[in-house]
């Protein structure tokens, strides 16, 4: 019988390397693991192990990661597209990531909150403050629509600063956000 890596052993494995620093071997060890998950948890692992590459400066083999994550197309928490994207910038190639980011923008109500929230926070890291506003609300708005709590503070707080480094006035979102840390 084979034993199949959990979450838990993936968060372990995360934090160790957050500790560590290591997260090539982070990532060698949850590629190891990713090949022996379970169908439905195989996409997340794969996803995971390329986040590791990420962190370790490898992004050709995160690329590679994310790109196998996308063929397995089994749940994930976000949309693999954003890391594969990430990755592509890092390799030079914009012109593949900003067709996964339109892919991503054509299907924007099929996605979840924390799919939007990650391409936010890519846009911003790209200087696109209007771009990742844009998907920082459509992210509350999903949370909305679907009832998710988990990302809504984020999401609100992600949104609150970038409304903040474009200059623009408070608004019923940001009242929200205000709302939410009183007593």
């Amino acid at each position: 019988m084979v034993r199949v890596a959990g979450v838990d052993e993936f968060d372990e494995i995360e934090f160790q390397a957050a500790r560590t620093g290591n997260h090539v071997r982070a990532a060698v060890r949850m590629s190891q693991l990713a090949e022996e998950a379970d169908p439905g948890q195989r996409a997340e692992s794969i996803v995971r192990a390329g986040e590791q590459w990420m962190m370790a400066d490898d992004p050709q083999r995160a690329a590679d990661a994310f790109t196998a994550a996308i063929a397995d197309g089994g749940p994930t928490f976000a949309d693999p597209r954003v890391h594969l994207a990430r990755a592509l910038l890092a390799l030079g190639r914009d012109a593949e990531a900003e067709e996964l980011l339109a892919g991503l923008a054509a299907s924007r109500e099929a996605v979840t909150p924390r799919t939007c929230d990650l391409v936010a926070e890519l846009l911003t890291e790209q200087g696109d403050l209007r771009g990742a506003l844009d998907w920082a609300t459509a992210g509350v708005e999903l949370c909305f629509k679907r009832g998710d709590d988990a990302e809504l503070q984020l999401l609100l707080r992600l949104r609150y600063r970038l409304r903040v480094d474009l200059g623009l006035d408070e608004d019923d979102y940001d009242r929200m956000l205000d709302s939410s840390r009183q007593p």
